[in-house]
């Protein structure tokens, strides 16, 4: 980047191809986009009076402070001229965000060039690149050479994996290291299997607990390892726990609705959890789009005049999808109707198409620290469970996955009363009739927690007091996997009412550790007198099928 030395570079620089405007500039044409342009003018001047300021600095020798993890390695800091580059991307991205926040536009629109221009400031660091990464280079010459050639063996076995790897994925193998949690397959179709776990007290909740996972990744993010298992640890506070192990579906159910996995899916495990258990009402939990399955499906039989809980979980959950986060770029109307045109009747949204988007959330994190650390370094990275999990992908079916998108992200149906019909059955919500414990995670980027604390509206509206919220700390997934053991992170409650989660969050209190045990003690409410624990799994009408963690969880993408 030694054209930087020159202060006025900026706008050559800006049409140069490591730094090319135009995909961006198209995109706020045709999104009917503008910028002040005495916004824009105060924005030049002041990126040129701080450029100007880092030239000067570097004609005199002066190394810029840099205070970004991604140039933390001292060798950023040995050479100057590794320095400016990187503080001069630094200053780049700064305008070019400020550029972006300072768009006109509607708030959908403002979104997607924000993310846009997120997206091509995060790819064009210095440090993802061998020619600019001072630190790849030391290590090429360290090794004499021998890190370049690793490198490029790490990226050739991921351009035949399909993703970028994220950990050791043979360090980990489901039902071995992962997914250990001890329990037999009681049920099974075409859309999922049902575990039942083996109890670990002499007594247990007379009521049990049916886990619904999404069906989105694989069912393990609630069973990694003994020490933050969600399900070992249901079944060690005295609950028997099914859990719903859903398909990774083929060809052969390309064609399976929203309805479907309602009807085969989550009515069915209901109705056997309550079969084996010998209990009408059960308490049931949903998680992310498990939590927007098992909601629709309660909506039904409670429509019908039925009562099937004792009482209802929901963790990270839209129903009202008005709020859905950075998600929110990649549906538009457009969108879906491509998805509706390509595999609405028919095929599959593949699983790693689930997986690029969902890293292109978080692409420092989740992207650009492995192609530094891969494949310009060399490095082969280390084990670990949750990353393990995040790349083995689950496909969906495309009928159903276009149905989803349409009605809740695209049209925000599901919370609008009868608005949707599934199984001969208009979707009423406020028809669920149980005590409801409903959480969040503060900084999801998924699901963000306000949009979750809806719920709370639209829920037992007749009855609010009956509703629960409770917030933890970290994200979609590590707020949620945060086992009392571990002594991390914090949760905040608040139980009087509030009428938006910004009035609620005001009068909350933080309390230290993990949310879980509050949970715990829910579901013991609702859980019926303590009873002794089942001697065996399943009943006469469901035998035993296999060990969990049963086959289809095992299926790849």
């Amino acid at each position: 980047m030694a054209q930087f030395s020159d202060p006025n570079a900026w706008q050559s620089w800006m049409k140069t191809p490591q730094m090319d405007m135009g995909p961006i500039a198209k995109t706020m044409a045709d999104l009917g986009a503008t910028i002040d342009p005495a916004e824009l003018g105060k924005l030049q001047q002041d990126y040129m009076q701080q450029l100007t300021v880092l030239w000067q600095d570097m004609l005199a020798q002066k190394t810029p402070a840099i205070a970004d993890k991604r140039f933390s390695a001292p060798v950023w800091q040995a050479n100057p001229l590794h320095a400016f580059n990187a503080a001069v991307y630094l200053l780049n991205s700064r305008f070019l965000l400020a550029m972006a926040d300072a768009v006109e536009a509607k708030p959908r629109a403002k979104q997607k060039i924000r993310f846009a221009v997120q997206q091509l400031v995060d790819a064009m660091s210095p440090a993802n690149f061998l020619v600019t990464n001072p630190e790849a280079q030391q290590k090429i010459i360290e090794s004499k050479g021998e890190s370049l050639a690793k490198g490029i063996t790490n990226m050739l076995q991921d351009l035949q994996k399909g993703h970028i790897s994220q950990t050791d994925e043979s360090a980990f193998e489901v039902g071995v290291n992962v997914a250990t949690t001890e329990g037999t397959v009681v049920f099974e179709n075409e859309l999922f299997q049902l575990i039942q776990y083996q109890p670990l007290t002499k007594t247990v909740n007379e009521r049990p607990l049916l886990l619904v996972p999404p069906c989105i990744n694989k069912y393990y993010i609630l069973d990694l390892q003994p020490a933050n298992s969600l399900v070992k640890y249901a079944v060690e506070e005295g609950n028997t726990v099914f859990l719903v192990s859903w398909c990774n579906p083929g060809a052969d159910l390309g064609k399976t609705t929203w309805d479907d996995y309602i009807q085969k899916g989550a009515l069915k495990a209901l109705e056997v959890a309550q079969e084996i258990s010998g209990q009408e009402q059960i308490n049931a939990l949903g998680f992310c789009v498990g939590g927007t399955v098992l909601s629709t499906a309660l909506s039904i039989l409670y429509g019908r005049g039925e009562n099937p809980l004792s009482s209802l979980t929901l963790l990270t959950t839209l129903l009202d999808f008005r709020e859905t986060g950075v998600i929110d770029v990649f549906v538009d109307d457009a969108q879906v109707l491509l998805r509706e045109q390509t595999i609405g009747k028919g095929g599959l949204m593949p699983g790693r198409d689930f997986a690029s988007t969902f890293s292109s959330l978080r692409p420092n994190d989740l992207v650009w620290n492995y192609v530094k650390s891969n494949y310009l370094k060399g490095e082969e990275p280390p084990p670990f469970d949750l990353l393990y999990w995040n790349s083995d992908s689950t496909n969906l079916p495309g009928p159903m996955y276009c149905y989803y998108l349409r009605n809740m992200y695209l049209e925000n149906n599901l919370r609008q009363p009868g608005k949707l019909t599934v199984g001969g059955q208009k979707v009423d919500l406020g028809k669920i009739d149980t005590p409801i414990f409903i959480y969040g995670s503060r900084e999801d980027h998924i699901v963000p927690w306000t949009a979750a604390y809806e719920s709370m509206s639209i829920l037992n509206p007749k009855k609010p007091a009956r509703n629960r919220f409770v917030l933890g700390a970290s994200g979609h997934i590590a707020g949620v996997i945060n086992p009392p053991a571990a002594k991390k992170r914090s949760y905040w409650t608040n139980d009087a009412p509030a009428k938006t989660a910004e009035e609620w969050f005001a009068g909350a209190t933080e309390n230290p550790g993990s949310w879980w045990p509050e949970w715990s003690a829910f579901l013991a409410k609702n859980g019926g007198k303590k009873v002794p624990a089942p001697k065996k799994p399943g009943s006469a009408k469901y035998k035993p099928i296999e060990p969990a963690p049963g086959r289809y969880v095992k299926v790849k993408a």
